[in-house]
């Protein structure tokens, strides 16, 4: 769950933040206020009608009603807006261009190469979030079915007297996918960070 959140909010982040970075349409402030307003309502307020929407699609313990809310993050457009506006020349863009590139083909070639480093920043940084997300998952899942990490880890303190070694196991476990994914983007992230003070 977590990693399928992460790579679809990295993709789509992604080509959201070129477009509102370099692309120049009609309304494209308004739109990036709207985004950027949606980071100000607490995601508390969205539980309700949320739950009834799962509940009408029956997907209530089922792990797509844990996906498919978290598949887009205005956080992860507004972020890679701000890194792309800087990292990512016009010159380039439109050099690809003459060369007969296309829209797709530019964001494929260009763009995502250009944006390595946040990708990755921004990968790591939503697989922490999907991660530790406790309170929808624990509505909308059940610990006999389904169950995230958390929300099972959360299930093993219950008990009359609560077996203290399954819990700190249950956690230690939970917190090793967390380090492997730190030590595979981490090289990205501090080889991005070592090749703009290259080329600085």
């Amino acid at each position: 769950m977590a990693g399928i959140s992460a790579v679809t909010i990295v993709v789509l982040s992604t080509i959201a933040g070129f477009a509102f970075a370099k692309l120049r349409f009609k309304g494209r402030n308004m739109l990036m206020l709207i985004v950027i307003g949606t980071m100000m309502i607490p995601p508390q307020l969205s539980i309700i009608p949320l739950y009834m929407m799962v509940a009408k699609l029956d997907w209530t313990d089922q792990l797509q009603a844990v996906i498919f809310p978290s598949l887009v993050s205005a956080f992860g457009v507004f972020f890679m807006r701000q890194y792309l506006i800087q990292a990512l020349p016009d010159e380039v863009i439109e050099a690809a261009r003459v060369d007969g590139a296309g829209s797709w083909r530019v964001i494929w070639h260009v763009v995502f190469p250009a944006a390595r480093p946040a990708m990755a920043v921004l990968g790591m940084l939503m697989f922490v979030q999907a991660w530790n997300d406790f309170l929808w998952p624990f509505l909308v899942l059940t610990q006999t079915g389904n169950p995230t990490v958390q929300v099972a880890v959360a299930g093993l303190g219950r008990g009359y007297t609560p077996d203290q070694s399954l819990i700190m196991a249950g956690a230690l476990l939970g917190t090793l996918p967390l380090l492997l994914v730190f030590a595979i983007f981490g090289k990205q992230i501090v080889g991005g960070i070592m090749q703009g003070a290259v080329k600085g």
